[in-house]
């Protein structure tokens, strides 16, 4: 059989597909409106790529061509050169170096030396106090630290811990904390 002109053969192709598509159209014209709306999308997310290139390149010609100035303009003001004019040596809330706060809402978290309001114990129960204060390590503990170790405590050792507490460095989140375990364990 001899071939037919190339102009034939496509022609026949194209209605072949033309045909088989259009059987198909039932099934696929539901998808078209998301396909239509995916490749929108494509086509301006491309668009947006394309201008945002445009203007790098834009940008490094520009910095080629017109070194940047390394002034700053007189109204900005930036975190560095606010550290660096602020040095005020009696404000207790901002740490320097590392140093932990033990002051204000961060002594949740501090294990501050403890302050000189401290008494020394006399008598029966200040032993038993400072005994259990030993025992625990209390004045390095953390509030976290000391939460995790509240309940294998008895109802007199968190007295004690209280008391202690309020005759030194009378922390409040520690009082409160010792305080409700307290109330709790009480009320067991």
């Amino acid at each position: 059989m001899a071939t037919a002109p190339y102009g034939v053969r496509l022609l026949v192709g194209a209605a072949m597909t033309a045909l088989e598509e259009t059987r198909r159209l039932p099934q696929t014209v539901i998808a078209y409106p998301m396909t239509i709306v995916s490749q929108l999308a494509q086509l301006v997310m491309k668009m947006q790529q394309d201008v945002a290139d445009l203007v790098n390149r834009g940008d490094e010609t520009l910095d080629q061509l017109f070194p940047p100035k390394d002034e700053q303009p007189e109204w900005a003001t930036f975190d560095e050169d606010a550290e660096d004019a602020a040095v005020d040596d009696d404000d207790s809330q901002t740490p320097r170096n590392g140093e932990r706060l033990t002051e204000g809402r961060f002594a949740l978290y501090s294990t501050g030396e403890p302050d000189t309001r401290e008494e020394k114990p006399t008598g029966k129960a200040s032993s038993a106090t400072a005994g259990i204060v030993s025992e625990l390590d209390y004045e390095s503990l953390t509030l976290a630290q000391l939460r995790a170790r509240l309940p294998s405590l008895k109802v007199a050792d968190l007295e004690a811990l209280l008391a202690f507490e309020e005759s030194t460095k009378a922390r409040a989140p520690f009082q409160t904390l010792l305080a409700n375990r307290i109330t709790r364990a009480s009320a067991k």
